[in-house]
């Protein structure tokens, strides 16, 4: 177990933990959370021995390995997969030991060495390695590749594939998903899901939280407390618990008042001198027992576009791709005023090739691109957020983005995405990448953009920007086209689905279970390297096109049988839980009340059978569906 007792944690003057007692079980998997500055990558440092506790003590088990992401990957020379394999350093070790031993002719050496890499399964190691890099997007030929050849985010996920390798019993994990696409995102899922070991991990994906977590842990006032159960849960429990504590305050505010009324009439009161400084110790200790409240959230919304052209964007049988190469066919879409979709699709499909083909960057291969009159666009991407001038601060930025607000205008909206105070004279340069990402929002929105073409937005935004986010986005009145792994911030934001994958992009008719279900099984068949296209698939989009629909058509049936009973079943159980609760009632097993307890009791026997029926029934369906499913795969 891990167990923090009256830790106190300092960074520099502040203060961040105080009187800390935590205790954290092998194998659980734990939500780490909490505003931005609050201390949740130091207690990481903490956890992984980097820096110790002000105050108190971190015990572990002993022998316990550590695996944590390095920040930054120096530019090696060394191929991917062996950089992801140095990561196993009982491997590594065993091999070099092995070397020395067979140099020096060692035989009891050499059978040692080979006693302990069979006992780590040392074979299967290069594999793993190849499928771990595989799952985050690295294709064989990739694996090959020196590390100094990818860029900053690919490196981060050699680093995410190297402490994966490791064999930990313990991972600390720092927002792993920061530079991952959805269907990386979805297959690490799945591993953290089956790793046997203990994990704490920060991460503001909440899907991602809600999927893996067993408890999550909050720092919020220089405290630590510990929920049980996933993020959700953890929303609805605290918020409950804040309800119960304002309610408290208030009772408090009450009783402060009228003891304040005493003092006020009596202070000067000989007689009752003593009777108001009682009562003022005791307003005093009440002053001292602060609410628990939220700070200000962020809040933001989107300009009214001045103008909404319909359509906005039109693609007409249009290829995109770069110089003469093809990555997408015959695309043909449409954006009006309403258009809201996200775009899915394996990494390296051409998601960002199609936004860029769509704002302007890249220029039709083939085909037609028509734009609304006077349509303004604004364009999210990474790149954008990386070429924020350096030595520029969010108050110069916005007072060039709106040359003819005030002063106080300019900070007042400059408050709403985060930046207040002497914040707003920060230079870009000592911002994080969150900061970076909400300033580049603050001024995205300045355009009055009537089309929002968003690659990943959410990279680097904090839960409750992320929330401020998704308000926003809902309220916003122009057309959207998104690209995001967050899965929450996709649901509540886009009305259609596009799946950009093999050459292709179209309308995508299933929801986003059905795609990571898609994907999984695409990862399957491929084992470890991602699909290749046939030259034959290629050729001929609009036969694969037809038999898409054709199988849709044949599924159609099943899956409306399927959805009738799950309805049928809902319905059943919503009667069952009215039944349950009618028989919670004392009253009914009054004398006078026998005839009706019985008609209930009969009915409750019957709902069970109906219930148990209606499971086996939707069993079948299910089975029937899948494998109807597989045959037409």
């Amino acid at each position: 177990m891990l167990h923090l007792q009256n830790i106190a944690l300092r960074r520099g003057t502040s203060l961040l933990l105080d009187e800390a007692n935590i205790t954290l079980h092998p194998g659980w998997k734990v939500g780490l959370v909490g505003r931005n500055g609050c201390g949740k990558s130091s207690l990481m440092a903490l956890l992984n021995g980097v820096v110790e506790p002000d105050k108190g003590e971190y015990l572990k088990p002993t022998g316990w390995r550590i695996g944590t992401m390095a920040q930054e990957v120096p530019a090696l020379p060394d191929a991917a997969i062996d950089y992801v394999l140095d990561g196993h350093t009982s491997y590594r070790a065993q091999q070099a030991a092995l070397a020395q031993a067979d140099a020096a002719g060692d035989g009891h050496a050499i059978a040692q060495a080979h006693s302990e890499l069979e006992a780590m399964n040392a074979w299967s190691i290069p594999a793993r390695a190849a499928s771990i890099l595989a799952g985050l997007g690295f294709s064989e030929s990739a694996q090959q590749q020196p590390v100094a050849s990818f860029s900053g985010g690919w490196r981060m996920r050699l680093n995410l594939a190297r402490v994966l390798l490791a064999d930990a019993d313990l991972l600390l994990l720092d927002e792993p998903t920061n530079h991952l696409d959805l269907d990386a995102v979805l297959w690490l899922e799945d591993w953290l899901r089956s790793y046997p070991g203990t994990l704490v991990l920060i991460s503001h994906d909440r899907d991602f939280l809600n999927a893996l977590c067993s408890h999550i842990l909050h720092i919020e006032h220089q405290r630590l407390t510990l929920y049980a159960g996933d993020y959700s849960t953890f929303e609805k429990t605290r918020a409950e618990r804040i309800a119960q504590q304002e309610s408290e305050h208030r009772k408090q505010e009450a009783e402060a008042a009228h003891l304040q009324a005493f003092i006020d009439r009596f202070r000067a009161k000989a007689s009752k001198a003593r009777q108001a400084q009682s009562r003022i110790k005791a307003l005093e200790r009440l002053q001292a027992q602060a609410p628990l409240k939220e700070a200000a959230s962020f809040s933001f919304t989107f300009h009214e576009p001045e103008k909404l052209p319909n359509p906005m964007v039109q693609l007409r049988q249009v290829d995109c791709g770069y110089g003469n190469t093809n990555i997408l066919n015959q695309v043909n879409l449409t954006l009006g005023p309403d258009t809201r979709i996200g775009l899915l699709g394996p990494n390296g499909a051409g998601k960002s090739t199609l936004i860029k083909t769509l704002v302007g960057e890249l220029d039709p291969l083939a085909g037609e691109r028509v734009y609304g009159n006077d349509l303004i666009i604004g364009y999210f991407h990474q790149q954008q957020v990386d070429a924020l001038p350096q030595d520029a601060h969010p108050l110069k930025l916005m007072q060039a983005a709106q040359p003819q607000w005030e002063e106080a205008q300019v900070r007042s909206e400059l408050g709403r995405f985060g930046f207040h105070g002497d914040d707003v004279f920060a230079t870009v340069a000592r911002f994080s990448g969150g900061e970076k990402a909400r300033l580049a929002l603050a001024l995205l929105i300045q355009k009055k953009p009537a089309l929002l073409l968003l690659d990943e937005p959410a990279n680097h935004l904090d839960l409750e920007m992320r929330e401020a986010l998704i308000y926003a986005l809902q309220q916003y009145t122009g057309a959207m086209l998104l690209v995001s792994h967050d899965r929450h911030l996709l649901d509540t934001t886009v009305d259609e689905l596009w799946l950009v994958a093999e050459g292709e992009a179209k309308p995508y008719e299933g929801d986003l279970n059905d795609y990571a279900r898609w994907l999984r099984e695409r990862f399957r068949k491929t084992d470890t390297t991602p699909v290749e296209t046939s030259q034959e698939e290629r050729q001929d989009p609009r036969l694969k096109r037809q038999q898409a629909a054709q199988k849709r058509a044949q599924l159609r049936p099943l899956k409306q049988a399927l959805d009738k009973l799950e309805k049928q079943l809902a319905k059943c159980e919503e009667a069952l839980g009215a039944i349950n609760e009618q028989l919670n009632d004392e009253n009914l097993y009054q004398g006078e009340n026998s005839e009706l307890l019985q008609a209930t009791l009969k009915r409750q026997g019957e709902l069970n059978n109906e219930h148990e029926e209606l499971e086996e029934r939707l069993l079948m369906a299910m089975e029937e569906y899948e494998q109807a499913e597989q045959s037409l795969s």
